[in-house]
């Protein structure tokens, strides 16, 4: 099995040119929010669930994953899930659904075209087209960074 300290090394020689980690940094939230707006505008049995749910179970299993490789990142990246939940809630109380949705998706294809335009600049594909599971890395990536700016040495 990978290490964390493995994916965050591969995904770190996909993104070397500047302009592109630029981009992965302006880029990389909004797609992990959009993703998860879009999961908390899908319809729910009110009688069971509330909305949100499909959105709450995801984060509980990508925060599994990031669990079973590293602790730190899990609960570094399980703060920003949970930043990201509220501020998801309180759009999606104050749009809508449909609203919601459409302003997700906007945000979405958006901000991939930012990534797209960053790895034209890196001359290089992006890591998930090799292995779907670097769409977990990339927001690990940028929290592990964060973590080192904060004086934790050991990230994963």
């Amino acid at each position: 099995m990978r290490t964390m300290q493995d994916w965050l090394d591969s995904y770190s020689s996909d993104h070397q040119n500047p302009t592109n980690k630029r981009l992965h940094w302006i880029c990389v939230p909004p797609i992990m929010w959009s993703v998860i707006a879009l999961l908390w505008a899908i319809p729910v049995p009110a009688n069971f669930f509330r909305p949100g749910s499909w959105a709450v179970l995801t984060m509980v299993a990508a925060f599994y994953w990031y669990w079973k490789h590293s602790h730190r990142l899990a609960a570094a990246l399980l703060i920003a899930f949970a930043v990201l939940g509220l501020i998801t809630n309180i759009l999606f109380s104050e749009l809508g659904a449909t609203r919601l949705c459409m302003l997700a998706v906007t945000v979405f294809v958006v901000a991939w075209i930012g990534q797209f335009i960053g790895h034209k600049y890196e001359g290089r594909k992006p890591s998930f087209l090799t292995d779907i599971s670097y769409l977990l890395i990339g927001p690990a990536w940028l929290m592990a960074k964060v973590l080192r700016k904060m004086g934790f040495q050991q990230v994963t």
